[in-house]
């Protein structure tokens, strides 16, 4: 059984890594097609993407390999044979589990090891051709993020597709805001080996910016800016252009890291989001002046103070002694302290405090913005983290998935096999897919997300096991339509005995 397996496994590993890696290639086409790259560059391209696939094609080959394996066992009533000796179903799984866990460890190892190695590879040498080639960073029909902006164009012709065609730029603020609208018919990258500076001349255009102004009335005025020209220059900076495409200088990014680095990069990046939420807490207190420090007051001054006060109110006792019974005490009214200012003080005291209260919005939001960034962050290490381990269990799960199902089913080959590995794999990747994407924006805890695939895969191994340890089919619809034609057979014999 295990050499059968084997044998399935590795056939059905190769064919999928085969039409994964055809996939990978239309998803990369344009961006390598025509930019004048090494075919070496191209092939050590998609060698490391390799790795990367291993984490979508295991599980899948796990599972199509044991319902293979199993089902074609059922299918030739090798299990009934089994059965009849004396041996159990789990007892002729034993070799197969060893094994399964065996690739689990080593499943583990290549994500912790070899597939961080490989992301980044892939990387660092996708922003390397950027860089020596930076009409490659812009794409046609859709917006491109590139050097602090975002650039859309219809058409790229010319040698290296330096000349644009119907150019559309929208630069952002240091809050990744869009304040600029550039639009021009015609557009060229000049670069020079020698220089560091790329340059973009822009042709027959418009310019639109919206204006910064902290009135409210000159911004109704004057929202923004808008001038046409015939010839715009812009400066794009670029490292060196001559330099190794498979030069590694990022290694920073979630899915580059192993488990001590992630480990130890969680707990820095949770302790500086400590420390930047409590230095701006106390920063907001300090701009509201709310809860100021009480300032000591010195003793021996405090003590003349009081002497003072101690004999002012005994003067005014006695006076107050001396008055007639009829005078009525008055009794002193406090009211509002803006009351105490003249008409137009209390509009410039309330025209500031409306500008101190928008000011501590603005930053507010701005620091939102940042944090809620920075906490992505680290949910994507916590998800990195825990995906390592939940990646290796998968195969085991998947493996109690498909070996009853196999079993199940009494089908070999690869027609009705194929289709039922191929819908769990997919209900099982989406559910990874959408957990992680929920997980990266906080809806879910980021250790659900890495674990939720596996964690509804589980309990359908489980029944399905139980299932095929007894011999039963995976629904028994012969069982339940007989308790109904029981139920209605007493509901009846009820009615024809009233």
């Amino acid at each position: 059984m295990l050499s059968r397996f084997l044998y399935n496994f590795i056939s059905s590993f190769v064919i999928l890594m085969f039409i994964f890696i055809f996939q990978t290639i239309w998803l990369f086409i344009d961006d390598f097609a025509g930019k004048g790259l090494d075919i070496v560059i191209i092939g050590k391209f998609f060698f490391y993407m390799m790795p990367s696939l291993t984490e979508k094609v295991l599980p899948l080959t796990v599972l199509l390999a044991s319902i293979l394996t199993f089902g074609t066992f059922a299918e030739n009533y090798e299990f009934a044979a089994m059965k009849a000796s004396g041996i159990s179903l789990q007892r002729s799984m034993l070799s197969l589990i060893i094994f399964m866990v065996l690739l689990g460890g080593v499943t583990f190892y290549f994500a912790n090891n070899v597939i961080p190695a490989s992301e980044q590879k892939i990387y660092n040498m996708r922003r390397n051709i950027a860089k020596v080639k930076p009409a490659a960073a812009i794409e046609k029909g859709v917006f491109s993020d590139f050097e602090g902006m975002s650039i859309k164009v219809d058409d790229k012709y010319g040698e290296k597709d330096r000349f644009l065609k119907n150019v559309i730029i929208h630069q952002k603020t240091e809050t990744n805001v869009n304040s600029t609208v550039i639009k021009a018919k015609d557009g060229e990258l000049i670069s020079s080996e020698d220089s560091e500076i790329i340059q973009l001349v822009l042709k027959d255009g418009h310019y639109y910016r919206d204006v910064e102004t902290k009135d409210n009335e000159e911004k109704r005025k004057y929202p923004f800016a808008k001038s046409n020209f015939e010839i715009y220059r812009m400066n794009i900076e670029v490292p060196e252009m001559e330099q190794d495409l498979e030069e590694e200088s990022v290694s920073n990014r979630e899915k580059m890291k192993n488990v001590s680095r992630l480990l130890k990069d969680m707990d820095s990046i949770e302790e500086d989001n400590k420390r930047i939420v409590t230095a701006f807490s106390k920063n907001i207190v300090i701009r509201m002046g709310a809860f100021a420090p009480i300032q000591k007051v010195d003793s021996a001054l405090a003590q003349k103070i009081k002497e003072r006060t101690r004999d002012t109110t005994s003067i005014l006792t006695n006076t107050n002694a001396s008055k007639p019974d009829s005078i009525e005490d008055k009794h002193i009214e406090f009211g509002n302290v803006v009351d105490l200012f003249e008409d137009w003080r209390k509009i410039q005291l309330l025209d500031n405090a409306k500008n101190s209260v928008t000011n501590l919005l603005t930053s507010i939001e701005g620091k939102k913005i940042e944090m809620d960034k920075r906490y992505e962050i680290h949910r994507r290490h916590i998800f990195s983290l825990h995906d390592k381990y939940a990646l290796a269990l998968s195969c085991i799960i998947l493996f109690f998935v498909g070996a009853p199902l196999g079993a199940i089913i009494r089908k070999g080959g690869i027609g009705l096999p194929m289709v039922v590995a191929i819908l769990l794999f997919l209900v099982y990747y989406f559910l990874g897919v959408f957990a992680e994407n929920y997980s990266y924006k906080g809806n879910i805890h980021p250790i659900i997300g890495a674990w939720l695939s596996s964690m509804i895969m589980l309990p359908l191994g489980i029944y399905l096991t139980q299932r095929a340890t007894a011999d039963r089919g995976m629904m028994s619809f012969g069982s339940g339509f007989d308790r109904l034609k029981r139920f209605f057979m007493r509901r009846n014999k009820k009615n024809t005995s009233l």
